[in-house]
């Protein structure tokens, strides 16, 4: 019996003259058509990792036309690489390989390698062109989207980086068949973000798909992804440099944050660390009386049943916390500002947390 293969779709991020398109659907990373128009010359230089590069990297190559000058440069895999030392091997293999300002980057990997190579891309002789192939849960409905680029720093994480748009995001969700199980439960952290900032229904709808998503049933998981593609699309095009309802997205983030920089960076993955700040953030929002019980207990069962943590690593203090919330990039005026939820479907910016309301919550919230 034939496989049946879904369509892809595109949707769009309405940016003006800097607007791109998402295309969604089986087979696009070897298809030349999904490709080809978004190059801005005949040089492209591919940037993956050791992980993604012996899965894809051909597949990815064999779509390029025969007079493109093709270069590949691979990366060691995890988030401790995302830093400037790595962006420089970029830069390096670039002026190495004489890339000028007509050429385009290609990110294939997860959202380390996609917001290095952005990065990278905006910086190259002033800004030169780069695409998303995405190839985590993660990346394809979160970082690949949206034109936020960076590295980390010791002291906080994506503290030095840039606002640079791709030309398009190529999602191939067949990448998914491949992705370990501890790195899809991260990808679902983002996903039930959209559900529980936007869009009450899709939260429903997660709570009842959650097996065939861990299952990874393919109609399941493309719809996931074209419902958090298209909300954070409506997001960047509302607010590109997040001046305002853009930071929504980061909603567990602040918490989140300070737990990877806290433990070091790759040691929990950046959707565990967020699934962890998410039920935070929403246990401060019950404090706070926003939420009732009823609705926290849903934020905790579908974080759990997406396999994320329920717990704060054991060897954070409530003054850790705290010491590297205070970097956060959302801070203003020395505010703490906390995307937080007012009901299950709508989040809200939040600057006015009582200082022993916060600090009660990290008290007693579980480690482990």
């Amino acid at each position: 019996m034939t496989e049946t293969r879904s369509t892809p779709t595109t949707l769009r991020v309405a940016l003006g003259a800097r607007s791109y398109p998402i295309h969604i659907g089986p087979g696009l990373l070897g298809d030349p058509q999904w490709l080809a128009p978004y190059l801005a010359g005949r040089q492209v230089m591919i940037v993956t990792n050791e992980v993604v590069a012996p899965r894809y990297l051909e597949r990815l190559k064999q779509s390029l036309a025969d007079d493109l000058t093709v270069c590949e440069l691979v990366l060691p895999d995890g988030e401790a690489t995302k830093t400037l030392a790595c962006v420089e091997r970029i830069w390096d293999a670039l002026l190495e390989a004489g890339f000028n300002r007509r050429c385009t980057l290609i990110a294939l990997g997860g959202g380390v390698i996609g917001d290095m190579v952005g990065f990278a891309a905006a910086c190259y002789q002033r800004g030169v062109a780069f695409v998303q192939v995405p190839t985590t849960l993660l990346a394809q409905v979160d970082s690949s989207v949206g034109g936020k680029t960076g590295v980390n720093h010791p002291r906080g994480k994506n503290m030095i980086g840039a606002f640079w748009q791709p030309r398009a995001v190529l999602i191939d969700t067949d990448t998914l068949s491949t992705l370990p199980p501890r790195q899809l439960s991260a990808g679902l952290a983002e996903v039930i973000k959209y559900g529980l900032i936007r869009d009450a229904d899709f939260l429903a709808w997660l709570e009842a798909e959650m097996p065939a998503l861990r299952g990874l049933a393919s109609d399941a998981l493309t719809r996931a992804i074209e419902r958090s593609c298209t909300i954070k699309a409506e997001v960047v095009a509302e607010d590109e440099t997040e001046q305002g309802v853009r930071a929504l997205l980061n909603l567990g983030h602040t918490f989140g944050h300070a737990i990877e920089a806290h433990q070091g960076y790759g040691t929990w993955l950046h959707g565990e660390a967020v699934g962890a700040g998410m039920l935070m953030a929403a246990e401060l929002s019950r404090r706070l009386g926003w939420l009732g019980e009823a609705e926290t207990a849903r934020v905790r069962a579908i974080i759990a049943a997406a396999g994320l943590p329920l717990a704060a690593p054991a060897n954070m203090s409530v003054d850790d916390f705290l010491a590297i919330m205070r970097l956060d990039k959302k801070n203003l005026d020395g505010r703490l500002r906390l995307i937080l939820l007012r009901a299950l479907g709508e989040a809200c910016i939040h600057d006015e947390t009582p200082a022993e309301t916060l600090a009660g919550l990290l008290e007693v919230f579980p480690r482990r």
